[in-house]
């Protein structure tokens, strides 16, 4: 207890309560019991703090700044307090030379214990000549790093699959940290940026268990990315039920309905999206809460590759015995097998209501009895 109380009085804004309820939202976000929360908050507040060695290729930082919203934890509890982020050039006090030996430094002293983050697509045309640092093609760092990581993440979608860069002819020859890292065991957290909790979860879980989390075929954690966005959307009834917004702007779009015709490519996009939201603020902050279509960024070959416009692949069938085609007219004629649905809808809600208002009926003489016997 002593050392839980020493680390949280160098919080600013962090009790030890609000943290463990931290550990326990990444534990639920993952889909675990709340004892693996309790297990999280006893490996994060171990005074060995996790080494991180977070390397940039062609990136825009939106990675990085997404995790700099994160407010549980906030951006200075996650680098001075639970981690030891040896080396990030955006956000590393020292520069040039000093931050280049403070990363072989950080290297060759924590073998085989810290956690290395790439984050942007990695160019290999041309010797990789297209990104470097120090002098040296970054693809060479990452594979320098790469040997005695304990565990290596592709943050974004740039280093999950190759993102923008590797669109539209690729002329850098951009590709994936898995393409570059061949047999090695590589987590990728895809996203245009990522959730930053799927990031913070995933390395909780790492520093945890010593493990890596389950993960599907294309190695993006179960936990964030066994699910299609379409599956959760709140706005999956109105697919369903064939009421599509049209053009920005019209009747369908104001009111919330299903922005597939728009082109959302959530029928065909793994992710939690809809679920967690982003920056923590709730209201259905995220693309589609906001009437944007989704884009595809977490799926090679969707994201930033088909039109924005372009109708999306719709993978899973709506699990019921009549689903109103995609390409429906609102208001056209109605089939006799959705008249027989309907009817047969409208009886068992007549049924419920009979039932309901007799129940009521029935409770409401019971309770007028028992007052009159008291009045008496």
């Amino acid at each position: 207890m002593q050392r839980y109380d020493s680390l949280f009085s160098t919080f600013t804004d962090v009790s030890r309560r609000d943290f463990m309820k931290l550990c326990t939202a990444l534990a639920a976000t993952m889909g675990l019991s709340s004892k693996a929360g309790a297990e999280m908050t006893q490996a994060l507040t171990s005074p060995q703090r996790p080494p991180v060695i977070w390397i940039g290729a062609q990136e825009c930082t939106g990675c990085t700044e997404s995790l700099l919203r994160a407010t549980h934890p906030t951006v200075e509890n996650l680098v001075l307090d639970l981690i030891s982020l040896e080396y990030h050039e955006a956000l590393s006090a020292a520069f040039g030379e000093q931050a280049e030996e403070n990363k072989h430094n950080a290297i060759h002293k924590y073998k085989g214990k810290y956690v290395l983050v790439v984050d942007g697509s990695i160019p290999v045309k041309d010797g990789g000549v297209y990104c470097m640092i120090a002098g040296k093609p970054v693809l060479q760092h990452i594979k320098e790093a790469a040997k005695d990581a304990l565990a290596i993440i592709a943050i974004g979608s740039c280093a999950s699959w190759g993102g923008v860069p590797s669109v539209n002819g690729n002329p850098t020859g951009a590709s994936s940290l898995a393409d570059i890292l061949p047999g090695m065991p590589v987590i990728n957290i895809p996203g245009c940026p990522p959730n930053p909790h799927n990031f913070l979860a995933t390395v909780a879980y790492i520093i945890t268990y010593k493990k890596l989390p389950a993960m599907d075929k294309l190695n993006r954690p179960l936990f964030a990315y066994d699910r299609l966005i379409h599956e959760n959307c709140y706005r999956r009834p109105h697919f369903d039920a064939g009421r599509f917004a049209r053009e920005f702007g019209d009747y369908g779009h104001r009111h919330g309905w299903c922005l597939y015709h728009l082109g959302c490519k959530g029928p065909e996009t793994y992710g939690n999206c809809s679920t967690l939201e982003f920056c923590d603020v709730g209201g259905n902050n995220w693309p589609v809460g906001i009437g944007h279509p989704c884009c595809g960024c977490n799926e090679k070959g969707v994201g930033f590759t088909k039109g924005i416009f372009q109708l999306a692949t719709v993978e899973n069938p709506t699990p019921r015995v009549n689903k109103p085609h995609v390409n429906m007219t609102e208001g056209g004629e109605i089939s006799k097998t959705a008249v027989g649905l309907l009817g047969g809808a409208a009886g068992i809600l007549l049924g419920v209501s009979v039932m309901t208002l007799r129940s009521l009926n029935v409770q409401h003489k019971s309770q007028a009895h028992q007052q009159n016997k008291t009045q008496e």
